[in-house]
């Protein structure tokens, strides 16, 4: 497992531009084939210095630490939300408009309002929304300055704990979501398409749950039928 430790160099250059409440947000469930999409946003304060121990990005933690994490991230941060948008509307939205409706849900959720966000990534899927009676319905917040850096969750703490927080709201959600999608194995593989995923996805076709809008494997055998393909 990687050692990659995170710091705080660019939340406190951000201070040093006079911002006082920092945003950081990203995103979980991205890559996944069933359920929702998730976003965690935290906001810190100018006068942070440290943050908890064996803090790194989610996908760095085992289960246990991410779990263990959550306690003292609450401490730690001013705020924080997590907010999803559902398989239905990453099916009827799409997966950037679906982004922006769970970040822009997580930031309406904040008591606190960031005067500047930063975002994992290179692209910024959370203000650039588009105008289009397609578009979805999205909370009225203000999003202020983002500032997009790739591998943010790995190099910045505060990404590195959103991504915490919403990695541990996906896992629990999916895993009471598979209550009511038997026989896919969601409690192991979180909806993400495992070669066994695959497979009862070729057996029993897709769930209510599954983004029916991606390249999922036909459902094979003797029941299978036309309308039960992908579209």
């Amino acid at each position: 497992m990687s050692t990659a430790s995170p710091h705080l160099e660019l939340e406190r250059a951000l201070c040093t531009e006079g911002f006082r409440w920092v945003g950081a947000i990203d995103e979980v469930g991205r890559g996944s084939v069933f359920g929702p999409c998730c976003v965690g946003v935290v906001v810190i304060d100018s006068s942070v210095t440290t943050f908890p121990a064996g803090l790194r990005d989610s996908k760095l933690l085992r289960s246990q630490s991410r779990d263990a994490l959550i306690e003292p991230l609450r401490e730690w941060v001013s705020d924080v939300a997590v907010a999803q948008a559902s398989a239905r509307e990453i099916d009827e939205f799409g997966l950037t408009a679906a982004l922006r409706l769970a970040g822009r849900r997580a930031l309406a959720a904040l008591t606190l309002s960031p005067e500047v966000i930063i975002l994992d990534g290179a692209h910024d899927w959370l203000s650039r929304a588009e105008d289009s009676l397609l578009a979805p319905p999205y909370p009225e917040v203000e999003v202020a300055s983002v500032r997009t850096r790739i591998k943010a969750d790995v190099t910045c703490a505060s990404v590195a704990a959103a991504s915490v927080f919403a990695k541990v709201h996906r896992d629990q959600l999916v895993t009471e979501l598979a209550r009511g999608a038997p026989g896919y194995d969601i409690e192991s593989n979180k909806g993400y398409a495992t070669p066994a995923h695959l497979a009862a996805l070729r057996r029993l076709g897709p769930s209510d749950l599954h983004r029916v809008s991606w390249k999922l494997p036909q459902r094979s055998g003797p029941a299978a039928t036309n309308e039960e393909g992908v579209r």
